[in-house]
């Protein structure tokens, strides 16, 4: 996961709701696509001109208007004046660094969510900024990227699914839904990487395994911070008391909250088990040091009494017996194999070895 860093300070000399992009650039075009259905019709085309989408806002067919790219911020304007946007509601949805979070405007509600995808080679998990804007017939998505994981939904649009029986409401469910269910493929391979990383710490715990816990600690709060305010806000859209929200549907942002919830609990134990991970690595280097201590230890316990031995027939006296006994030299190795034999059993019978 790349750093996430942005200035926590405000742009002072730039107007209230002026629009400019926040967070990491991106210099990707921008993709608009339409979808307007109802029970009995369906029609998907990609516009070039952002004036094609206008004619959508006063139907009574449900209209999906998907925007991918948010470097241009002429298209963003222009669509906030078609539909009657507020301007500090245009300022948030470019802001990549907004938390999770529902606005209830009356005439529509804003939602900005995060959406997660993993690269399944590098295992790198990245984080993109998704913005709805929920009208009556209408709801028009940002994002920051060409590429989502809405393709389910689309696919039940085209082939004439339940979905193309509800409203908006129903649309912007589905949406969250697919994100939500996105989150635990990513909090399945974010489990593979915990029990490697686990497994490595026990068995050969090294400095790339303090970096690669390092990374996996700081990727666990940018999804923390990604995922906990979620929670609050399909909760705030189940309470909320919009007529934009119908009754029937809101059973199922209920089942979308207690997915958010499990979510939540899985990446709770994998924080523990990271947190835990720091002390695993810690008694690992520590059982590997006092493993090379022993080591040493027994060899320096070895060599004391071998010392002694050379150091007494080393000394330059005229009169010591064993000098000029003619296996005087054999005598002494015999007795310093002899020390190392004995103490090499005794430490095996005391499992020291």
């Amino acid at each position: 996961m790349s750093r996430h860093r942005r200035k926590l300070s405000k742009k002072v000399e730039m107007a209230p709701g002026t629009g400019t992009i926040e967070g990491e650039p991106n210099s990707a075009p921008v993709k608009i696509t339409v979808i307007d259905y109802d029970a009995s019709r369906y029609e998907e085309k990609q516009i070039n001109l952002v004036g094609e989408c206008f004619p959508y806002r006063d139907t009574s067919t449900v209209t999906w208007i998907n925007i991918d790219g948010l470097n241009d911020t002429r298209t963003i304007d222009e669509i906030g004046q078609c539909y009657s946007i507020h301007p500090l509601i245009l300022k948030d949805l470019q802001n990549t660094g907004q938390r999770p979070k529902m606005q209830d405007l009356e005439s529509y509600l804003y939602l900005t969510i995060k959406m997660m995808t993993i690269d399944e080679k590098t295992q790198e998990i990245s984080i993109e900024h998704v913005s709805m804007i929920l009208g009556s017939t209408y709801l028009i998505s940002f994002q920051e990227n060409i590429g989502d994981v809405f393709d389910p939904v689309r696919e039940r649009i085209r082939r004439e699914g339940r979905i193309r029986k509800f409203g908006t409401d129903y649309l912007v469910y589905a949406l969250i839904d697919d994100i939500v269910d996105n989150y635990f493929l990513v909090m399945e391979k974010l489990e593979e990487r915990v029990e490697d990383l686990e497994e490595e710490l026990v068995v050969n715990a090294t400095p790339e395994s303090l970096s690669k816990l390092n990374k996996l600690k700081k990727d666990m709060i940018h999804l923390r911070k990604a995922v906990w305010p979620l929670r609050e806000m399909i909760s705030a859209l189940d309470r909320e008391d919009s007529p934009l929200i119908q009754a029937e549907t809101r059973i199922y942002f209920r089942d979308v909250y207690d997915h958010i919830i499990q979510v939540i609990d899985t990446l709770e134990t994998f924080r523990d088990m990271v947190s835990g991970m720091i002390d695993i690595y810690l008694s690992s280097l520590s059982y590997r040091m006092n493993e090379i201590m022993k080591v040493l230890t027994l060899i320096a316990t070895i060599f004391i009494p071998l010392t002694f031995v050379a150091g007494v027939y080393g000394m330059n006296f005229d009169y010591m017996p064993e000098l000029r006994h003619p296996y005087g030299y054999f005598m002494v190795w015999g007795v310093m194999i002899g020390v190392v034999v004995v103490m090499l059993v005794y430490f095996r019978k005391r499992q020291w070895i």
